[in-house]
């Protein structure tokens, strides 16, 4: 995770891709919206392993959620 960074001065705290501005819902957006990996590395600037480090995040952000039915 040491890709994915969250800094109030950055995005307004959004999770980005280090040394970037690119947050992880845009790279996650981009797979959704049927983009390769390497559309993705072209258009944003982002290498593979960054485009990893958004899925294994969003995964791990998942993972921790708790669902709690009333």
């Amino acid at each position: 995770m040491q890709r994915i960074i969250s800094d109030q001065k950055i995005m307004h705290g959004k999770p980005v891709i280090k040394g970037t501005r690119v947050p992880v819902d845009v790279i996650l957006g981009s797979l959704i919206a049927g983009m390769s990996y390497e559309e993705i590395t072209k258009e944003y600037g982002v290498t593979r392993e960054d485009i990893l480090a958004a899925i294994e995040y969003a995964a791990d952000t998942v993972k921790k959620e708790e669902v709690i039915f009333a």
